[in-house]
């Protein structure tokens, strides 16, 4: 069964995947809609820097952000200066770091709904004069609902698993860091693998019912749509 600590640990997990869904849907949502528009020829830049974290080790990605958000970095040296406290270690530094972690999950699903939503639709709304703000919550919003659930889904369960950029962002700090996955490998280093398999079969159930909740929202929105 689960102990204190580890219902702690989830709960920071629940907290984190969360906070950093909700910030990556703000922050990704005019990204992924300027992607699916512009034709600025060097968007690919862009693109790629956006997935990087599909393909650069978690470690390197927590390193640089830690030397970042660490007391002499910029970001945590300009906050000791300001009277803060250096983000590293820190829920704060958790977050940043899911935040750049998850990005492209949640990026490019809102990226391929918005390519998907086409220009025919809003040409049409330009017609009968609405606003570009109106054709986008009216027109391209409820169009790419699909590609939101797919997103929000894949954010909330890539930052669930976490292991590398966390811990090297935030440590293992009991009450305060310490997520699911740090915690799980803590069971195991410590043979306590009755609390392993608890949590690791909560995880692994958890994710696997946000997938299927992902395919089968997607396969009756191809079956609905014209």
């Amino acid at each position: 069964m689960l102990n204190e600590s580890d219902l702690t640990a989830l709960a920071i997990t629940l907290k984190l995947a969360g906070l950093s869904t909700l910030i990556l849907l703000l922050l990704g949502t005019p990204l992924a809609w300027w992607l699916a528009r512009t034709r600025w020829r060097f968007k690919f830049l862009l693109e790629a820097v956006v997935a990087l974290p599909l393909v650069l080790p978690p470690t390197v990605l927590g390193f640089y952000l830690l030397v970042a958000l660490g007391p002499h970095g910029p970001v945590g040296g300009a906050m000791e200066a300001l009277g803060g406290r250096p983000l590293a270690f820190t829920f704060t530094g958790l977050v940043i770091g899911s935040v750049f972690y998850s990005m492209p999950f949640v990026v490019q699903p809102l990226q391929d709904a918005f390519t998907a939503v086409g220009r025919r639709p809003l040409e049409v709304a330009a017609t009968l004069r609405a606003s570009p703000l109106d054709r986008f919550f009216t027109v391209a919003l409820p169009l790419a609902r699909a590609g939101f659930f797919t997103a929000a889904v894949l954010g909330f369960a890539h930052t669930l698993g976490e292991f590398g950029v966390v811990l090297m962002i935030g440590g293992n700090i009991p009450g305060e860091t310490q997520v699911v996955s740090i915690a799980i490998y803590d069971h195991v280093e410590g043979l306590e693998y009755t609390h392993a398999h608890w949590l690791s079969a909560g995880l692994l159930l958890m994710s696997f019912l946000m997938l299927a909740a992902v395919y089968a929202l997607n396969r009756r929105f191809r079956v609905v749509q014209p």
